[in-house]
């Protein structure tokens, strides 16, 4: 009389965003038995995956009735969604400006030297089902129970309604594996195109799904503005870097973020610092790639071309945003950019003189309607270049990102700096966005605006 898993997701990794169908069944107890129900016991660990036992404890237990067909369907996407969030702040280990990360000297994630591991991102998902019923004596009975035949890893990624689903044998899911790292085509957790564009300032991660311990090390190679190569460094997969020494089956070693901008660069490291300092590496480019320990590419090359200076004078404004696969994309807003304040406030009617002294006096600035306290709020409109088509769907998650900063660029801390003036928290105003291509626009140029979401809050009287 045991209870059999008929329909599982496909993948052992799955975004939350999607589905997360168990279709279970115990046909003799169905037939057989009154009150039957389907239990689910569900495990979430942000360490290791959990080994079910009599005496482990589920994260939650879930009960539903057979349907018409006789089996216990369950989808548990609403329930994994919660589990999971994004990394805004870089794991213990790694570094800031060589400064080792811990809980008392928290980094945010953009501003990372090298590697640093998820903390929010992803978890594992363990299930034990088993069928509860009431036997002909009345007593309530329980049969067997299964687990889950996979570790199922989540991460906080979604699906769209384009993204090509896969089924075998009922089971159906997304495949990742353009994203595991273990060929020169494969990605990271990102749509946006392959070359990308950021200030000498601009910091940013780039974010890796590893399902294996292929990565050993990431290269960067440097070109001048001619495309020449100038330079380049590895930085190796270990401790040391931020990374971990061994692969394991930590959660928190399953997704890696690297940070590969001017920036972080600048952070740490020597060669590109001797780059900047002889003008070298402006209007050039910072190649990205990873590879395993035998020297071959186990994904694409991503380059990062520097922009030269604006000699118009325009601010530059940095936005980084959630993407769809729970990372972090970057575009930096060259082109002309304007800033609003609107201020809400509250007033009242102040008596004019003094009533409280010895001596009535005319004091001129006491008296009539006074603000009682004045709130700011700063909108900004920006402003692309000229964009590519292949840009498109990183504007699109853009304006469909539930998480949007500002991201402020490179600069000299002071001493016991808190780091809080680099990400400013801020809520996308644009509500609609129409895709422009060359045939359509021949030239492809976007405006957004962003409203900062601290408000400004003065004296009150």
């Amino acid at each position: 009389m045991a209870t059999q898993i008929e329909q599982e997701p496909l993948y052992p990794q799955i975004p939350v965003g999607q589905e997360v169908i168990f279709v279970v069944s115990n046909n003799t107890i169905v037939s057989g038995f009154t009150n039957v129900r389907f239990i689910a016991d569900v495990y979430i660990s942000d360490t290791t995956p959990t080994s079910i036992s009599s005496s482990s404890i589920p994260t939650a237990t879930f009960k539903t009735t057979p349907n018409n067909a006789g089996v216990g369907m369950f989808d548990f996407r609403q329930v994994v969604e919660n589990y999971v969030s994004a990394d805004n702040m870089a794991f213990d280990n790694s570094e800031y400006k060589g400064i080792t990360t811990t809980d008392d000297t928290p980094h945010p994630l953009h501003l990372i030297d090298k590697y640093s591991r998820n903390k929010k991102a992803a978890r594992w998902l363990n299930i034990q089902f088993k069928t509860q019923y009431t036997d002909t004596n009345g007593n309530v009975q329980f049969d067997t129970p299964i687990n889950s035949a996979n570790n199922y890893m989540l991460f906080n990624g979604y699906l769209k309604y384009t993204d090509e689903l896969s089924i075998f044998n009922n089971n159906f899911g997304f495949d990742l594996s353009k994203f595991n790292l273990s060929s020169g085509t494969d990605r990271g957790l990102t749509n946006a195109p392959a070359t990308q564009y950021a200030n000498l300032e601009d910091y940013g991660t780039l974010a890796f799904l590893a399902s294996n311990n292929d990565l050993s090390y990431i290269k960067l190679t440097y070109k001048n503005s001619a495309d020449v190569q100038i330079g380049f460094t590895t930085v190796n997969k270990n401790l040391a870097t931020g990374a971990y020494p061994l692969f394991g089956s930590e959660i928190s070693n399953r997704i890696l973020y690297f940070g590969c901008f001017p920036a972080n660069l600048q952070n740490w490291n020597s060669t590109f610092q001797a780059l900047v300092s002889a003008g070298t590496i402006q209007g050039g480019s910072i190649v990205v790639q990873a590879f395993n320990s035998g020297g071959s590419a186990i994904s694409k090359e991503y380059t990062i071309n520097i922009n030269c200076p604006d000699l118009k004078g325009f601010e530059s404004i940095r936005l980084c945003w959630l993407n769809q696969w729970g990372a972090w994309d970057y575009y930096t807003f060259t082109k002309k950019s304007v800033r609003s304040i609107s201020t809400k406030g509250s007033t009242y009617e102040q008596l004019a003189g003094t009533w409280n002294e010895a001596a009535y006096r005319v004091d001129s600035y006491k008296g009539g309607k006074k603000a009682f306290r004045v709130n700011a709020t700063e909108k900004i409109k920006m402003n692309t270049d000229f964009v590519s088509e292949s840009e498109n769907e990183m504007f699109e998650e853009l304006l469909n990102s539930p998480e949007v900063y500002i991201l402020e660029g490179y600069q000299t801390d002071g001493s016991f700096s808190a780091l809080n003036q680099y990400v400013k928290p801020v809520r996308l105003t644009t509500s609609s966005f129409t895709k422009k291509t060359v045939a359509n626009d021949k030239l492809i140029q976007y405006s957004f605006e962003v409203e900062k979401s601290k408000t400004l809050r003065t004296q009150s009287v």
